[in-house]
């Protein structure tokens, strides 16, 4: 199925990619692509009979004008038809384009193991590791604890820029920085992954690379006169680094880790986690990234998961993990696990990353390869969180929140804070 942004792959296995697709709900462009194959193929059919027409009248004229015979009107005949042919090309030429367009707005197939579904309410838990806590007190949500323990300040970042921002003080932005080097460290000291720092500006050409432009451009932000975009995730710079390349397929996996602010206008977000710091329009991440044989690609995204819930394993922090249904997949996954960390101040599971495997979907969009042998095929992409820094803030102050107000800072986290507790700040 990874071949299915190959036009005449998609082609030959329509009804078979369209089945699969149907579980995802209502997918935009099917109905054209039938429209438009016909007539493709129409004039392909009209232009290959021509052509042999063509061949037969030229070997005739030859015949003839050896004989002496006078032959300008089966040359005229043979320009005239020549003409048509090369305006039929055209028209299919023209058509290939339109395909090319339409596919690119066409999700990617579910891979089979995906559970049918069309909501969230129909993905699958895989895993439960660790306990929500007790408390012998009504615990608070992080926009309460943040502010009384004078780490988290929302009226003046909203001064500063707007909705949906925060600032951070002394221990809490000493807190978010602690957790981007413990991930980093953590992930390239015992997971093998390659820490890499890219451009958080990047063009167009990335973005459609990793599948968020065009369909998801109203999510984004461009910076004015530039083709420049601030960039959504890690994974865009990131997979990008290889864009248009040939890797040697004994070099793969390649792993690769990087920290990066993130930037999102939330334009489908309307009216969710309006409160806190769950949902920002600007966050920190770690995102791990890999590049992986077709073969192997479902191996790694299990080790990819895993290596996204160590750190929650290693900070205590209790958890789940979901495998996304056909309906709740994103545009360019094949398969998605969503590791949910349990908050207390909302009394609920919320996502804290997702680890997915996009087959070749992304890799043929952005022209990466890998060689074997003298046989090149596209490399498969995958990316997880590991994890969002804001909400593994979150999850810390939340869990392990104590009664006097303060926070206790978990053990594997100390070094790099140098406290055990985040007390309120007197």
């Amino acid at each position: 199925m990874e071949r299915m942004h190959d036009l005449s792959y998609f082609r030959s296995n329509f009804e078979r990619i369209a089945e699969r697709l149907a579980t995802r709900g209502n997918v935009a462009g099917l109905d054209q692509f039938r429209e438009l194959d016909q007539p493709r193929r129409s004039a392909i059919t009209k232009a290959e009979q021509l052509k042999a027409r063509v061949n037969e009248q030229s070997v005739e004229i030859g015949k003839r004008r050896r004989e002496g015979a006078d032959t300008t009107g089966q040359q005229e005949q043979v320009r005239a038809m020549k003409a048509e042919i090369a305006a039929l090309d055209e028209q299919v030429q023209s058509l290939d384009a339109r395909f090319q367009e339409l596919l690119a707005s066409i999700p990617n197939v579910p891979h089979e193991s995906v559970p049918v579904g069309r909501t969230a309410e129909d993905n699958v838990e895989v895993r439960r590791v660790g306990s929500p806590p007790r408390f012998d007190f009504e615990p608070k949500a992080h926009w309460d604890l943040g502010p009384e323990l004078g780490i988290l300040d929302f009226e003046r970042a909203a001064k500063i820029t707007g909705a949906r921002f925060a600032l951070y003080w002394d221990l809490g932005a000493k807190l978010e920085r602690a957790l981007i080097n413990f991930m980093l460290d953590v992930h390239t000291r015992h997971h093998g992954y390659t820490e890499v720092l890219p451009p958080f500006l990047v063009n167009s050409a990335s973005l459609f690379g990793t599948g968020q432009l065009p369909k998801f451009k109203e999510d984004l932000f461009k910076c004015e006169g530039h083709d420049l975009w601030l960039i959504p995730t890690a994974e865009v710079p990131v997979t990008n680094i290889f864009r248009d390349e040939t890797l040697e397929a004994e070099s793969l996996p390649i792993k690769l880790c990087a920290y990066t602010p993130c930037f999102r206008s939330e334009a489908g977000s309307y009216g969710r986690d309006v409160r806190g710091i769950i949902r920002q329009h600007q966050f920190q991440k770690v995102e791990l990234v890999k590049f992986a044989r077709p073969d192997q690609s479902y191996d790694e995204l299990e080790k990819l998961t895993a290596d996204a819930e160590d750190i929650l394993r290693r900070l205590g922090l209790p958890f789940r993990t979901v495998v996304l249904s056909t309906g709740d997949l994103g545009f360019s996954n094949a398969k998605t696990y969503d590791i949910e960390v349990w908050l207390p101040g909302q009394n609920a599971y919320k996502e804290i990353s997702s680890c997915s495997n996009y087959e070749a979907f992304q890799a043929r969009r952005a022209g990466i390869r890998m060689r074997t042998g003298k046989k090149a095929e596209y490399a498969h992409t995958l990316n997880g969180s590991a994890l969002a820094v804001g909400r593994t803030w979150v999850a810390l102050v939340e869990n392990f929140q104590q009664k006097d107000g303060s926070v206790v800072v978990p053990e594997a986290l100390r070094p790099y804070l140098n406290e055990e507790v985040i007390r309120p700040r007197k």
